[in-house]
């Protein structure tokens, strides 16, 4: 007897985690391009400031990504891979606190919160949701060809 297998369901509160992460990483983006300075002297603890220090491009990048990672929210099964891009974009916006700020700021509870829950936790739900989006589109494309 020949089985279907049984439809992988895309839960609506995915669809809500996807928007809450994408107005999530606008807010704190937004953070770092306008309120650059300060959110780094907020962030280093108030050690001397680093003058050199700026985050208008990693705001602005973030931004891009939060958008995205917003939009996906709409289509999530058609435009999986804008919820491939916004995991791509959190771990590189990991990638560039670690390597372009850390350094200066210095490792503190502060720095510990920002890429932790601001950014490493975020790719847990978004890579949740990138499988199971992936699970129901070749489930669908699968049910179109038979």
């Amino acid at each position: 007897m020949d089985q279907k297998p049984s439809f992988p369901v895309f839960p609506m509160y995915f669809r809500g985690l996807l928007l809450l992460a994408g107005m999530y990483t606008v807010a704190w983006s937004a953070f770092f391009k306008w309120f650059g300075p300060t959110l780094l002297a907020w962030l280093a603890m108030d050690l001397p400031a680093n003058e050199g220090l700026t985050s208008n491009y990693y705001g602005t990048f973030g931004l891009i990504i939060g958008v995205v990672i917003f939009v996906s929210a709409f289509y999530p099964v058609s435009w999986i891979k804008l919820i491939l891009a916004g995991i791509v974009g959190k771990l590189i916006l990991t990638l560039w606190f670690s390597i372009g700020y850390l350094p200066e700021l210095g490792w503190n509870k502060r720095t510990a919160f920002h890429i932790l829950f601001n950014e490493i936790l975020w790719m847990v739900p978004l890579a949740l949701i990138f499988f199971r989006a992936k699970a129901v589109k070749e489930y669908l494309e699968k049910s179109e060809n038979t």
